[in-house]
């Protein structure tokens, strides 16, 4: 123990302090971080109001779904986190890596089912939904909406055929050429003024749309930056195994491409998730608009930093997860060159 803290102490003299005006700074800037950790804990502890966020903890999780019917809301965020975790451990067992796929696509629809009703459960509307569930539902069908369309955009731009290629090129340049506020606003506000009337189509389903159409062109460039880094051998090796087009693409270069785009794919998972946070804007009451809606209650009136703080650690807590899950899969899609 003792050389191990003259080591330290001599690495410290070497690297930190080689000479007076390095050895100041670096005394400078730890001294700076002390006092900015010094006082960040006694505000944590000792002077933020955290009963903002204590009386308000249902409403940051399920916003005003109605109260007999919160343990169709509990139930599915549990699903979910269970599933999460279920992810981690999945590697061990080679019926559970099969099954786990068919679980997340199962997710969505069941989350559905359970928060909106029908089929013998009391039907809830969508303006009903809020806080982390409104986040975490409208952030899982975007995804899943944006990576089957980005997908199939992805092979169109490869496409033989010249009409398909430039559709999907003119489609995927708009898209990335405009704001994603234009692009909600156009979802929320201009689409019901051309729809027949007396068909309507919610809020809620008119954000994921927006969502999924606006990620799509995001998911297919990395999708089709994936294909594009896979070598020429690879087809040639499939020609010479007398493989097809379709069967090339579905056999081989997809899940090479999928498994190169992990990392990106990833970015625009957290990216989306984060961005749910712009339906505040528009009226959906997600983890942002509860908190506006909190702030706005003379009670809690001056309590910004802490709901801000909070709403930090929801969004990095979260982040964190989708990262971890995305890491873990990529290791085990990669299990000769590991992530690290």
């Amino acid at each position: 123990m003792k050389l191990t803290l003259q080591k330290l102490i001599s690495n410290a003299k070497k690297n930190l302090f080689r000479n007076p005006s390095d050895g100041f700074i670096t005394l400078v800037l730890l001294l700076v971080i002390l006092y900015s950790t010094i006082n960040t804990f006694d505000w944590f502890f000792n002077i933020a109001n955290w009963d903002v966020i204590t009386k308000n903890l249902n409403l940051y999780i399920t916003g005003s779904f109605p109260q007999p019917e919160k343990w169709r809301a509990n139930i599915w965020i549990g699903l979910l986190s269970g599933l999460c975790f279920f992810t981690f451990f999945s590697s061990k067992n080679k019926k559970l890596k099969i099954l786990l796929p068919v679980l997340w696509i199962l997710i969505i629809p069941l989350g559905i089912y359970l928060l909106s009703g029908g089929l013998g459960l009391t039907e809830v509307k969508t303006n009903y939904w809020g806080g982390l569930l409104l986040t975490l539902i409208l952030t899982c069908c975007s995804a899943a909406i944006a990576f089957l369309l980005g997908l199939i955009l992805a092979i169109g731009r490869q496409s033989n055929l010249q009409l398909i290629r430039t559709l999907c090129r003119v489609y995927i340049d708009l898209m990335r050429a405009l704001p994603l506020i234009a692009v909600l606003f156009f979802g929320q506000l201009l689409i019901p003024l051309f729809l027949p009337v007396g068909f309507e189509i919610n809020r809620f389903t008119r954000a994921v749309l927006a969502f999924g159409f606006f990620a799509a062109a995001y998911v297919a460039e990395d999708i089709r930056g994936g294909m594009q880094a896979i070598p020429s051998t690879q087809y040639e090796a499939a020609k010479v195994l007398g493989l097809n087009s379709k069967q090339t693409l579905e056999l081989i270069i997809l899940p090479q491409a999928i498994r190169t785009a992990i990392p990106a794919l990833t970015n625009q998972a957290i990216g989306l998730l984060q961005n749910t946070s712009l339906m505040a804007i528009l009226g959906l009451v997600e983890l942002l608009g509860v908190s506006r809606s909190i702030l706005a209650n003379p009670k809690f009136i001056g309590n910004y930093l802490e709901v801000y703080v909070w709403l930090a650690i929801i969004y990095w807590f979260i982040c964190t997860i989708v990262a971890l899950i995305a890491r873990h899969i990529e290791t085990q899609m990669n299990p000769t060159n590991p992530v690290r």
